[in-house]
């Protein structure tokens, strides 16, 4: 069994990954951006973009210099000698990691504004559960937000007369308001039903889908293509210089809804998706993935 001071290395080294290591899927898709851009100056950012992720790779720093908040998406065996532990653990490799990759300190206070110095605070990071039963196993994803990608976040509940086709309106609408702040091309995470928290808690977990995976829903997956092309037919393009690469992809999530009610989140992530995950196994084998 791996001691407790190994796995603090272990997810040091998985936020490392994902600060410094843009993720396969998404370099993939951005190169492929690059080629079937028609747009001179879309193809000189999005050229530009791939020169970033390249020289980060090669001298091991951060992506971008705002290197956000971290969460944590942990699945858990209810046998793993970690789980009881494991917040304070998961606290200890931020603030590790905070000083050796380094990580740019983000982590403020709500009412007097005092930086903690180190990615930890109340709350935060933020640490979601799930536990599967009767299991030894422990996989942690940590997922690096930026703040600018945040601006056009939201969540509303909508009443069902004015349904799916009002949440979509909504989504376009505020993708095309906020321009080019959230530093596209993007990629669009789009929770729908259950309670508002329940949408955001999609929204913001579709963004950890692979690029390029569908919905396993057809009508899903059919709006998922239809909203991809509406958001990159606004011609915004990257960092807003124009072109047809506004959003690199749109993830749909849907739960089912209470009858009186329709509500719809979107989460919003910048070209840097910075997200990796560590896997440990009963037998204490380990890997580190995106």
């Amino acid at each position: 069994m791996l001691s407790e001071g190994r796995l603090i290395s272990l997810l040091v080294e998985t936020i490392r990954k994902a600060a410094v290591s843009l993720p396969p899927d998404v370099e993939r898709r951005i190169r492929e951006a690059y080629v079937n851009e028609e747009s001179g100056r879309a193809r000189e950012m999005l050229r530009a973009i791939l020169d970033n992720i390249k020289l980060a790779r090669e001298k091991g720093v951060p992506l971008c210099q705002d290197t956000g908040l971290i969460s944590f998406y942990v699945r858990a065996g209810t046998k793993s000698p970690f789980i009881k532990p494991l917040c304070r653990i998961l606290r200890r490799a931020v603030t590790i990691a905070t000083k050796e990759i380094p990580l740019r300190p983000n982590a403020v206070d709500i009412l007097t504004g005092v930086n903690s110095g180190d990615n930890t605070g109340s709350f935060i990071p933020w640490v979601s559960w799930e536990l599967i039963p009767d299991e030894d196993l422990l996989e942690v994803t940590v997922f690096l937000k930026g703040g600018g990608s945040e601006a056009p976040c939201f969540s509303e509940v909508l009443s069902p007369a004015k349904g799916l086709r009002w949440a979509m309106k909504l989504v376009v609408n505020t993708i095309a308001r906020h321009g080019p702040n959230p530093c596209p091309p993007l990629i669009i995470g789009i929770g729908l039903g259950g309670t508002f928290d329940i949408a955001c808690n999609l929204a913001k977990k579709a963004l950890l889908r692979p690029i390029g995976s569908l919905n396993p829903r057809s009508p899903l997956a059919k709006l998922e293509e239809a909203m991809l092309e509406l958001i990159n037919e606004l011609g915004i393009g990257p960092y807003g210089v124009g072109g047809r690469t506004t959003a690199l992809a749109v993830h749909v999530e849907a739960a089912h809804r209470h009858p009186a009610t329709f509500s719809v989140a979107m989460c919003v992530n910048c070209w840097a998706l910075r997200r990796a995950t560590l896997s440990i196994g009963p037998d204490g084998h380990w890997a580190i993935r995106q």
